[in-house]
């Protein structure tokens, strides 16, 4: 993969003026959390941080982790047989029921929205086979996350010796689950209803994440609380393109906490422009000869974190065997744009011309004159 700045050369005067000109932000924000972690979504960069690295319980946020590995799983249409355990377990519920059928999709909305412990009970038990196997599982996706502070012993969050997390950890963990559209869904929808397969009972969703309706471009993700382990909260909020992660452990104010962090957060972040639509990437020839230049579909930009935008990475794929005739405008490739590894942005890569074949042209051309020759012979009649 090719390694590029997000700044196009020839503008090196303007990049540096952008860069050193301050950014009008924010005061960096007092909180009453006890750890704290804001990353920009894309980046991972961090923009904030308390105690961000320093281990504590992560109550009900442990859910995120949970719902992430059950849509992963591929089985959200599976119904799943409710046991006794699960309908035993303490705290929130959605209230199920011994030898319910369900299906997946509905327990992982009420472990989202009611943040149900019987529905995370239910999932662990459908999906790995036991309670603890399913831990076991959710610390090795952690660890994969590259969230390396982090340990699971249940799928609820409920308070268990050796669970626990960081508040940097989290966020990366929810960067993760939001990347996944069928998780952002869930983790932004407010209201809903599910019912068993195998009895007329409806249960009425509603999610305990206030700051959906408290803070302009909040879209997730989770809330928890137990009393040795304190308010805890994960937002996601998305204004004109930022994306940004916010967390807090112990934070007896967490609503005002997060309306700060983030606020705090969006004025230091601004976009820049990493590709222009029309720009020229790649010139080479067709697999018969002919050359061709591959140019990107659309505008694409980085968030720059304090006027700093993160490196990235391109690699560029053309289709196979191209060959010629090609429209302008034609779609001929694409190009991946990665951070850290991840993909995080695919264009679509098309011809920059018309792209014509020798064989072709000679053949209009020998129509053209073999035409004016007709034309000319019948003038001269």
């Amino acid at each position: 993969m090719k390694k590029i700045t997000s700044f196009a050369v020839g503008i090196t005067c303007i990049v540096i003026f952008a860069i050193c000109t301050a950014v009008h932000a924010e005061k960096i924000p007092e909180i009453s959390a006890e750890h704290a972690c804001v990353i920009e979504a894309d980046s991972g960069d961090i923009i904030f941080e308390k105690n961000a690295n320093s281990q504590h319980e992560m109550a009900s946020t442990t859910k995120i982790m949970t719902a992430l590995m059950a849509i992963e799983a591929d089985c959200m249409d599976d119904i799943v047989t409710v046991s006794r355990k699960a309908t035993l377990e303490e705290g929130s519920s959605i209230y199920l029921c011994e030898g319910d059928k369900m299906l997946m999709r509905d327990l992982i909305y009420g472990l989202m929205l009611n943040s149900g412990n019987d529905a995370a009970v239910a999932i662990a038990e459908h999906i790995s086979g036991s309670v603890g196997q399913f831990a076991l599982d959710m610390t090795a996706k952690a660890k994969e996350i590259g969230a390396y502070n982090t340990s699971f012993k249940n799928p609820n969050g409920l308070d268990a010796e050796g669970h626990y997390t960081t508040a940097y950890d989290l966020a990366l963990i929810a960067r993760k689950a939001m990347q996944n559209e069928t998780f952002a869904k869930i983790a932004a929808t407010k209201k809903g209803q599910i019912t068993p397969i195998n009895r007329n009972e409806t249960t009425y969703l509603s999610n305990h994440n206030r700051l959906l309706s408290m803070y302009e471009g909040v879209n997730g993700v989770k809330t928890g609380y137990t009393s040795a382990t304190g308010r805890c909260l994960v937002s996601s909020a998305e204004r004109n393109g930022i994306k940004i992660i916010a967390v807090t452990l112990n934070a007896p104010d967490d609503w005002n906490d997060h309306m700060s962090m983030l606020d705090y957060a969006f004025s230091v972040c601004e976009k820049k422009m990493f590709m222009e639509k029309g720009s020229i990437v790649k010139t080479s020839k067709t697999t018969d000869g002919i050359p061709y230049s591959a140019a990107v579909a659309e505008d694409f930009s980085l968030t720059a974190v304090n006027g700093k935008a993160p490196e990235a990475e391109i690699s560029i794929k053309i289709a196979d065997r191209l060959k010629a005739p090609i429209s302008k405008g034609e779609k001929i490739g694409i190009l991946n744009i990665y951070l850290r590894g991840d993909i995080i942005k695919t264009i679509d890569l098309v011809s920059d011309s018309d792209v014509v074949s020798e064989k072709n042209t000679g053949s209009k051309k020998n129509f053209l004159d073999y035409f004016l020759f007709i034309v000319h012979n019948w003038f001269m009649k």
